[in-house]
C-alpha cells in the first residue's frame, strides 16, 4: 500500500516555481491534498473493515408481506413443523439482533396488517429464545456475505475511494502540467532563474536607489524653483524617450529637448567589477530570453488548456457523483439465486461502511465544488484582461526608467503570473529591460576601463597641428574625456548612447566636434558651453532624424558638415530651415544624394560664404535656387552628374572659387558667361569629359587657378595663355602632345602640372616662367631636359619620373631651392648627376617643401 507522502509527491514542484503559482493554484493544491487524504482514508477503511452481513428472509415473512391474512398462517405453520422435525440433526444459530416476523410485518401498512394467532405464537416463542432458528451453518453465511457483497452492493460503494484517488491524481497532473511539459518547462525554468538573479542583483538595488535619490532631488528642485530655460528648450528628463535620442525637426515647428544636468548622487552601493560583469551578462540574457519567448504564446495556451480540463473534470465529477449519493445505503436486498445450495431465495444485508462512506462522499463533493468554483474564477481571470500584453506603466511612473518596453505573448503572461505572487519582482525585473539602466551600467564599466591616462595615450596631432581625440564604438563617452582641457578636436564615432555632460565646460580649447552616427545628447549646461564656444561641427548620419536637435541652436557655429541620406523622400522631413538660427554659419558642407538643392538652404542661409555639395553620383537636376545665395564665395558641386555648367551659377556675383569636379561635363561653351563673375579666381573642371577649351576663356580676366586634369583634352589653345594672372595650371592626365610656346607669356605661373600626357619636347619658353615653384612633367615621353631649367630659381618641386630620360642636366644644381626630397626621378637618373650637384641637392636648408596648391 502506498503512503500519503508518495501520492502527495505528485503535486510537488521545484520551490523556485512558487513565484509562478497564484493564490488559486496554491489553494487548489491544498484542496487536492485534502482530497487525496479522503481517498486514502476511505480506501484504507475499505481494505480493513469493509464487509456486508446478510440474513435470510424467511418464507413466511415474505408471504406475510404479500398475503398477511391467509398465506401467512400456512407458511409459519410449515416452517415451524419443519424446524421441529430437523431440530435433532441441524445446528441452531441465533443472531442478536435477529430479524423477527413482527419487525418484518411492521413494515407493512397498518391498514393491511391484522394480528393473527400465528403472530401471537411467534411473539411468545421470541420471549423464550434469543432469535429465530435457521437451517444455515457458518460457511453458508460466509458464502452468502461474499456473494451479496458483489451482487447487492452498488458499484459506487465499492469503488468510491479509488475513483476519488484517480480523479485527484488527474487534477494534480493537470495543475502542474505546464511545469512538466518539455516545450514550456525549459522557458519557465530559464525565466525563473533570470528573474531570481535580477531580483538579487546588486545592480538592481543600486539602480533603484539612485532613482529614489534622483526623484527626491528633483522634488527639492521643483519646490525651490529651478532656473528657467529658453522657451524652445524642454526640461524633460526622460532619458530613454525616442524623442530625446533622435529628435525630429519638421517644417511645422521646431522643438528641442535637452537633458537636465546630471546630479551627482553618492552611490548607495559599490558595484565592483565582478558585479558589473554579472549585470552585463544578465542584460544580455534578458535580451535573448525576451526575443526567444515573445515570439509565441504556448505557455499561455497550455495554462488555459489545463484550466479548461480541470473545469470540465469538475463538472463531470459533480454530475455523476450527485446521482450516486443515495446509492450508498446501510440496508440492501440480495437475491443470489443459489436456493439449491442455501435453501433461501432472498437475503437482507447491512453494509457496515455505508455511513462512513456517505459522509466521506459528501465531504468530497464539497471539496470538488470549492475546487470547481476556483477553476471558474481562474477562467474568468484568464479571459477578463489581455494577459498576452504586459505594461510597465506603474514602474515607469514610479522610477526614472521611462523607456521600459511593454512585452507580449508568453513573456507578458509569465510576468502577470509573477504579479500574483509579488509585484516587486516585476518592478526589479523592469530594471533589466530598460535601456537607460543598461546604459548606466555601461557608463560605470566604461569609466573603469577608460581612465584619464588611457585617454591621454590616444590623443594625437592632426594635419592642422591640433590635439585630436578619436573615440570609436564605445558604449558611451567616458567622464575622463572632459578632463582633457587642452583638447582641440573631439571625434565621437558609432557611440549611440553618447552623452555630453556639464563637465565639457572645462574644455576651453575645444572648437571642433565630430559626431559620426552618434546622436549625442547634451545637458543644459553643456549645451550653453557648446553654443558659445563651438566653431566647427561634423555630423554623419544614416537618416536625417539622427541629427541632434541642439545642432540647429549653435549660434556661434561657423562650419557645419552634414554627411548622410537626404534623398527626395526625406527632403520633406529636413528641418534645414532651422539654419536660420545659425547666424554666424559661413561654411555648409552637404555630402548626400540630393536630386535638387533644398530651397530651405538657399532661403534661410544667405549668409553662407561656402557651399559644398557632394552628391555621390545622384543627378542634381534643379539648381535655380542657387541664385538666392548672393554672398557665396566658394561653390563645390562634386559628383552631381552635371552635363553642362549650370546657368544659375552665373548670377553669383561674389563667387571666387567654383569646383565642378567629377561630373559629366563635355563642353564648356557657357564659360563666356563667367565674364560677369568679376571675382572668380579659381575654376576647377577636373575629372570630367571635356574635349576642348573654348577661346572665350580669355574673358575670365581675374582667373588665377585653372584645373582641367582628368579630362579628354588633346591641345591647349593659345587663349589659355592670355590669362596673365594665372598662377596655377593643372592639365594632368589628358592626351596633350605639345606644350604651346605661348606658355612663356604666363609670367605669374607658379604651379604647372602636365603629368600623364604625351609630351615629348619641352619648349624653351617654359623656362621663362621664372616664378615656377612646382613643375610636374612625369609620365610623358620627354627625352631630355634643357639646361635652361637652371633659370627656375624658385623651383622646389620637380617631377620627372616615368619619362624617357637618359640623364639629368647638371644645371639642376643652380636651382637654389630644389632639394632631393622635391626631385621625383628614378634612382639611376639621380646617380648620373655630378657629385657636387648631389651634395647641393642633399643639403637641408630648412625651407618647407611645397608641391602646389
Amino acid at each position: 500500500m502506498f503512503t500519503l507522502a508518495e501520492v502527495a509527491s505528485l503535486s510537488d514542484i521545484q520551490p523556485t516555481y512558487r513565484i509562478l503559482k497564484p493564490w488559486w493554484d496554491v489553494f487548489m493544491d491544498y484542496l487536492a491534498v485534502v482530497m487525496l487524504m479522503v481517498a486514502i482514508f476511505a480506501g484504507t477503511m475499505q481494505l480493513t473493515k469493509d464487509q456486508v452481513v446478510c440474513l435470510p428472509v424467511l418464507q413466511s415473512t415474505v408471504n406475510s408481506r404479500v398475503q398477511p391474512d391467509t398465506a401467512g398462517k400456512a407458511d409459519f405453520t410449515t416452517v415451524e413443523t419443519t424446524t421441529g422435525q430437523e431440530e435433532a440433526s441441524m445446528r441452531t444459530v441465533s443472531f442478536a439482533p435477529t430479524v423477527t416476523p413482527d419487525i418484518l410485518l411492521s413494515r407493512a401498512t397498518p391498514s393491511q396488517y391484522q394480528p393473527t394467532e400465528s403472530d401471537q405464537e411467534l411473539k411468545k416463542e421470541q420471549k423464550d429464545s434469543s432469535g429465530r432458528k435457521t437451517n444455515l451453518d457458518f460457511q453458508q453465511y460466509v458464502f452468502i456475505n461474499q456473494m451479496c457483497y458483489h451482487l447487492a452492493l452498488p458499484w459506487y460503494s465499492k469503488y468510491f475511494p479509488y475513483l476519488v484517488l484517480i480523479h485527484t491524481i488527474i487534477l494534480i497532473v493537470s495543475s502542474n502540467f505546464w511545469f512538466k511539459y518539455p516545450k514550456t518547462c525549459s522557458k519557465i525554468e530559464h525565466f525563473v532563474s533570470i528573474l531570481g538573479k535580477c531580483f538579487e542583483s546588486p545592480w538592481t538595488t543600486k539602480a533603484l536607489s539612485e532613482t529614489a535619490c534622483e526623484d527626491s532631488e528633483e522634488n527639492k528642485q521643483r519646490l525651490t524653483g529651478a532656473q528657467s530655460l529658453p522657451k524652445y528648450v524642454s526640461t524633460s528628463s526622460d532619458e530613454g524617450s525616442p524623442s530625446a535620442s533622435t529628435p525630429m525637426i519638421t517644417k511645422s515647428g521646431f522643438k528641442f529637448s535637452a537633458d537636465k544636468p546630471m546630479i551627482e548622487i553618492p552611490s548607495v552601493t559599490i558595484l565592483d567589477k565582478k558585479d558589473g560583469e554579472q549585470a552585463k551578462a544578465l542584460f544580455e540574457k534578458v535580451r535573448k530570453f525576451r526575443a526567444h519567448v515573445e515570439d509565441s504564446d504556448l505557455i499561455y495556451k497550455l495554462y488555459v488548456g489545463q484550466t479548461v480540463i480541470k473545469t470540465v473534470k469538475f463538472i463531470f465529477i459533480l454530475c455523476y457523483t450527485a446521482n450516486f449519493v443515495n446509492t450508498i445505503s446501510f440496508e440492501h436486498i440480495c437475491n443470489p439465486k443459489v436456493e439449491h445450495l442455501i435453501g433461501y431465495t432472498q437475503f437482507e444485508c447491512t453494509h457496515n461502511m455505508a455511513y462512513m462512506l456517505k459522509k466521506l462522499l459528501i465531504s468530497y463533493i464539497s471539496l470538488i465544488c470549492v475546487y470547481g468554483f476556483i477553476c471558474l474564477y481562474t477562467l474568468f481571470w484568464l479571459f477578463r484582461i489581455p494577459l498576452k500584453e504586459y505594461s510597465f506603466e506603474k514602474v515607469r511612473e514610479e522610477s526614472s526608467f521611462s523607456d521600459i518596453p511593454d512585452v507580449k505573448n508568453d513573456f507578458a503572461f509569465l510576468l502577470h503570473m509573477v504579479d500574483q505572487y509579488d509585484q516587486l519582482y516585476s518592478k526589479r525585473f523592469g530594471v533589466f529591460l530598460s535601456e537607460v539602466s543598461e546604459n548606466k551600467l555601461r557608463g560605470i564599466s566604461l569609466n573603469h576601463e577608460w581612465t584619464y591616462e588611457k585617454l591621454r595615450q590616444h590623443v594625437s596631432r592632426n594635419a592642422q597641428d591640433k590635439q585630436e581625440l578619436h573615440l570609436f564604438m564605445l558604449s558611451g563617452v567616458p567622464d575622463a574625456v572632459f578632463d582633457l582641457t587642452d583638447l582641440d578636436v573631439l571625434k565621437l564615432e558609432l557611440i549611440p548612447e553618447a552623452k555630453i555632460t556639464a563637465k565639457i565646460s572645462q574644455m576651453t580649447n575645444l572648437q571642433e566636434l565630430h559626431l559620426y552616427h552618434c546622436p549625442a545628447k547634451v545637458e543644459q549646461t553643456a549645451f550653453s558651453f557648446l553654443r558659445d564656444h563651438l566653431r566647427c561641427l561634423h555630423v554623419k548620419f544614416t537618416d536625417v532624424a539622427e541629427i541632434p536637435a541642439w545642432v540647429y541652436l549653435l549660434k556661434t557655429l561657423r562650419e557645419l558638415y552634414l554627411i548622410g541620406n537626404l534623398n527626395s523622400e526625406n527632403n520633406k522631413m529636413i528641418g534645414l530651415e532651422s539654419l536660420r538660427e545659425l547666424r554666424h554659419l559661413k561654411i555648409l558642407h552637404v555630402k548626400s544624394n540630393l536630386t535638387k538643392i533644398p530651397p530651405n538652404i538657399t532661403d534661410v542661409a544667405p549668409h553662407l560664404t561656402k557651399l559644398v555639395i557632394h552628391n555621390d553620383g545622384t543627378k542634381l537636376v534643379v539648381l535655380n535656387s542657387l541664385k538666392k545665395m548672393t554672398n557665396v564665395a566658394e561653390l563645390e558641386l562634386q559628383n552631381c552628374e552635371l552635363e553642362r555648367i549650370p546657368h544659375a551659377i552665373f548670377s553669383l556675383s561674389n563667387l571666387q572659387e567654383l569646383d565642378l569636379k567629377s561630373n559629366s561635363i563635355r563642353t564648356i561653351e557657357e564659360i563666356i558667361s563667367f565674364q560677369h563673375l568679376k571675382r572668380l579666381t579659381c575654376l576647377k573642371l577636373w575629372h570630367n569629359k571635356i574635349v576642348s577649351i573654348p577661346s572665350s576663356i580669355t574673358h575670365i580676366k581675374n582667373l588665377e587657378s585653372l584645373y582641367l586634369s582628368n579630362n579628354k583634352l588633346e591641345t591647349l589653345p593659345a587663349a589659355v595663355f592670355s590669362l596673365q594672372k594665372l598662377r596655377c595650371l593643372d592639365v594632368s592626365y589628358n592626351s596633350i602632345a605639345v606644350i604651346p610656346v605661348e606658355i612663356g607669356l604666363l609670367q605669374n605661373l607658379q604651379h604647372f602640372h602636365i603629368t600623364g600626357n604625351k609630351v615629348d619636347i619641352l619648349p624653351k619658353q617654359l623656362f621663362k616662367c621664372v616664378k615656377l615653384r612646382t613643375l610636374s612633367l612625369g609620365q610623358n615621353c620627354i627625352t631630355s631636359i634643357p639646361d635652361k631649367v637652371s633659370q627656375l630659381l624658385q623651383l622646389t618641386y620637380l617631377e620627372l619620373k616615368g619619362n624617357c630620360l637618359d640623364r639629368l642636366p647638371a644645371t639642376l644644381g643652380q636651382c637654389q631651392l630644389l632639394r632631393k626630397s622635391g626631385l621625383v626621378v628614378e634612382d639611376h637618373l639621380f646617380d648620373t648627376l655630378p657629385s657636387e650637384v648631389k651634395e647641393v641637392l642633399n643639403q637641408d636648408t630648412g625651407i618647407p617643401f611645397a608641391n602646389g596648391i
